[in-house]
């Protein structure tokens, strides 16, 4: 029987493992993202702007997890390197519509290699990599409020 205080040992954690390896991936994307100019972050946006090619800020935040806080200097940012534009709503001007530009759509060409890279600087079995991915998209879908598992 363990003591009453095992629950606070950070080996017993989910949370922290799942926080340390959301970080060493991140870094390991910094040098492939750094030859393109981008942070993780704004590489993020950029693949759901080439995506889906339009939304608005609040769509675009909710779809990553992010506020407008954080959001608004990152795609201003993405604005002054030409790579999206963003436009007020002509029905709601209360909405920010951001757009793709057609430099921001030539980056993509880049851009592509860089799940192959990654790929390989992430040390997994594809099976392990797989249940991985399987794993985190439930909880994503649970924290999204898409599924019963709550």
């Amino acid at each position: 029987m363990g003591d009453k205080f095992d629950a606070l040992k950070l080996e017993n954690q989910l949370c922290f493992p799942l926080y340390v390896c959301s970080k060493e991936v991140v870094k390991r994307y910094k040098p492939f993202l750094d030859e393109i100019g981008l942070t993780y972050t704004q590489y993020i946006v950029m693949m759901v702007l080439w995506e889906y090619r339009e939304m608005n800020v609040k769509e675009l935040g909710k779809y990553l997890f992010l506020d407008s806080g954080t959001l608004t200097p990152v795609l201003k940012k993405l604005e002054q390197k030409g790579y999206v534009a963003r436009e007020r709503d002509s029905s709601d001007e209360r909405v920010l519509n951001i757009a793709v530009t057609e430099k921001g759509e030539a980056l993509k060409e880049t851009a592509v290699e860089i799940p192959a890279k990654i790929g390989s600087c992430i040390p997994l079995e594809e099976q392990d990599a797989v249940q991985l991915f399987q794993i985190l998209h439930r909880m994503l879908d649970i924290f999204r409020g898409n599924s019963s598992l709550r």
